[in-house]
């Protein structure tokens, strides 16, 4: 009788895979790979969002100019710019409307040298934040203390319903255009609050002129942020907040914690007076907003709207407040929904 040699023990014979399994994995393995590549390209060079049309750091472009050109030098301020008449001065800077290459032009000077420092920090904070928030900045001489940015000739935002009432702009009184006003001043607070620099406060805003003073309105009517003498950094990572000046504060239009917390009966100090963040800013936002709507038809739906995001900017609690691109983004929404809603209504009575 034969005896067959016996088989080693071993498992059952290995399977072939089958063709579709190896296709799917092919496919999950290129898709990896080119999900990488992607990243890499799109995602890694975060400066995708700038914006191209913008010259590089150190040059502007303004008006018709089609090319970038270098920020004007000493020698330059000093021989091709004609000073001409004072249209503006304040505690650090007097302003003169002035000329270059036939173009108009503001002029900041240095009022005295005591305040120095605050006019060397505007002039870091305006070379460090040129964006389209930021009024552009044409050339600077620290040796003369002196500043050239471009001209507005319609003037700060307190002269706004002086200029709307002109006949040339009462087309754009309105309560389409006001609301794209707010919506530009808010979103100059939200760009200060993220800024390059870090989280900054807008501290000359100690009530509604001197607060409305501090921003320029463009010829396309939107808004441009000229003064930048104080804004000092909040920097969460030290713990370090800010205070606005060294004398006590008053009224309804700055924010609880910018007042005196102690009494009437206990006299002012600097040093004892506690720091704050940047929310106070943001309490600050339904009065500006509500100067801007102004009493327009149309004004007070807006203003209806935008109830709830304003009671909780005037929030006791500063933490309990929105951030700006909170009430940034309800702004945008409520423009939306309003346009909208006066398209349909137009296109039903058609």
């Amino acid at each position: 009788m034969e005896t067959r040699p016996q088989e080693g023990r071993k498992g059952p014979p290995p399977r072939d895979v089958p063709p579709v399994v190896g296709l799917l994995l092919s496919m999950a393995l290129m898709n990896a790979l080119l999900y990488l590549c992607l990243d890499r390209l799109f995602i890694s060079p975060r400066r995708s969002t700038e914006d191209p049309t913008r010259c590089p750091h150190g040059h502007f472009r303004m008006g018709p100019m089609s090319n970038c050109s270098p920020w004007l030098s000493c020698e330059q301020l000093r021989t091709e710019v004609r000073q001409m008449k004072r249209v503006g001065e304040g505690a650090v800077k007097r302003v003169f409307l002035s000329e270059w290459k036939e173009r108009k032009v503001a002029l900041s000077r240095l009022t005295r040298l005591e305040v120095r420092d605050d006019f060397l920090h505007g002039l870091r904070m305006l070379k460090s934040l040129q964006s389209e928030h930021v009024v552009t900045l044409l050339g600077y001489c620290e040796d003369d203390n002196s500043i050239l940015t471009e001209y507005h000739p319609l003037g700060s935002l307190s002269s706004l319903e002086a200029t709307l009432n002109l006949s040339k702009y009462r087309s754009t009184n309105t309560w389409q255009h006001r609301l794209q006003l707010a919506l530009g001043y808010v979103a100059i607070i939200d760009f200060l609050h993220r800024s390059p620099l870090g989280t900054l406060v807008m501290c000359d805003s100690s009530d509604l002129p001197k607060t409305l003073s501090q921003y320029l309105l463009t010829a396309n009517f939107s808004i441009v942020l000229n003064d930048l003498d104080a804004l000092p950094l909040v920097n969460r990572s030290t713990g370090a907040l800010v205070k606005c000046g060294h004398r006590e504060l008053r009224g309804d239009f700055v924010a609880p914690e910018q007042l005196w917390p102690y009494g009437e009966d206990v006299p002012f100090h600097d040093d004892l007076m506690p720091a704050y963040d940047e929310k106070i800013d943001i309490w600050k936002i339904p009065d500006v907003s509500s100067f801007l709507l102004g009493h327009v038809e149309g004004s007070d739906m807006v203003r209806f709207h935008l109830f709830d995001i304003h009671k909780a900017c005037k929030s006791q609690t500063p933490a309990e407040r929105p951030t700006a691109q909170d009430v940034l983004d309800t702004y945008q929404k409520v423009l939306n929904l309003l346009r909208d809603t006066a398209t349909s209504q137009t296109r039903e009575m058609l």
